[in-house]
């Protein structure tokens, strides 16, 4: 695992700020107006999927490096219109929106995945010997020995294992799957719209987060079916399209940018959401969950 870094450098930078005579701490706003441009990123067109539904547009970034083969299955359905005129067929409250083909279970009416692969092997954690940097919470995790960011993503680690996988936290991208581990090959996907399911981590592949757009599918009507699936008196809701931000023209796409989570800045923002020091908050809680860190998000200047 000689890849394999472990960022402390920027928290004890941060950390060392708030010794007993620092000047007042800095609210989470403060940290951001302070940021330079190289605390910031621009997202990979290559990467980044665009669902549009009617109330909206959902932007998701991929994540090849915790899923390759997942994620290179999903680009060739998106490439080949797979999911355009589809449904989200499942919205479960408190839990996931789940959209994908309403006749996959039927040989005969299903859609066909033209050049996608129909088996991919499960993808649920990655090993530690991975070109990637993680960037550790100063707080400890209950799901696994350390919690944190691998890029824009949360993630955490067994060190013992010498494995990583993708939390699930609000926003994150999931492949549908049945019992069979490698039974789910990214024609079925589901965003999280709770704070936190983390009880999924290590049994399913993560594919994604959503950056943009969450409102439009937390805010989607529940289902009254079992499991949250729409029932034959309700309607679901259909899919106009999905597309590679890339393939998209440069005037229609949206050029956003997300905060880094290497940096000196972002950890001063972790702190700040660990120790509240806005006017309102009289005692701070001095933790924080990996699901519960902000990633910024804003338009690229």
């Amino acid at each position: 695992m000689k890849h394999f870094i472990i960022v402390l450098a920027a928290f004890l930078v941060a950390g060392s700020a708030w010794c007993a005579d620092a000047p007042k701490p800095q609210t989470m706003g403060e940290v951001l107006a302070a940021s330079k441009p190289s605390d910031w990123h621009a997202l990979d067109p290559q990467n980044t999927l665009y669902l549009q539904i009617a109330s909206g547009r959902v932007v998701i970034e991929l994540a090849p490096q915790f899923a390759p083969q997942t994620v290179a299955n999903i680009k060739t359905m998106v490439r080949e219109k797979y999911f355009d005129s589809l449904d989200i067929l499942r919205v479960q409250d408190n839990y996931v929106a789940q959209w994908g083909d309403p006749n996959a279970d039927d040989a005969a009416k299903r859609r066909s995945l033209g050049k996608a692969k129909a088996k991919v092997p499960a993808e649920f954690t990655v090993p530690l010997a991975g070109d990637f940097t993680f960037t550790p919470l100063p707080d400890h995790d209950g799901w696994a020995s350390q919690a944190g960011f691998v890029g824009d993503f949360p993630a955490a680690v067994d060190l013992q294992a010498h494995q990583a996988w993708m939390t699930h936290c609000y926003g994150t991208i999931g492949v549908g799957r049945d019992n069979a581990p490698d039974s789910g090959n990214g024609s079925e996907l589901y965003a999280v719209i709770a704070s936190s399911a983390r009880w999924l981590d290590r049994n399913i592949t993560v594919a994604g987060r959503v950056v943009q757009g969450m409102e439009f599918l937390s805010s989607l009507p529940r289902g009254h079916g079992d499991l949250g699936f729409y029932t034959k008196d309700e309607h679901p809701v259909p899919i106009q399209s999905v597309r590679l931000a890339s393939d998209v023209p440069e005037k229609d796409r949206l050029h956003l940018e997300i905060l880094r989570t290497d940096t000196p800045t972002f950890a001063a923002l972790v702190e700040s959401r660990r120790n509240r020091h806005d006017e309102w908050y009289k005692r701070p809680a001095g933790y924080i969950d990996v699901c519960s860190v902000p990633l910024p998000v804003r338009e690229k200047k």
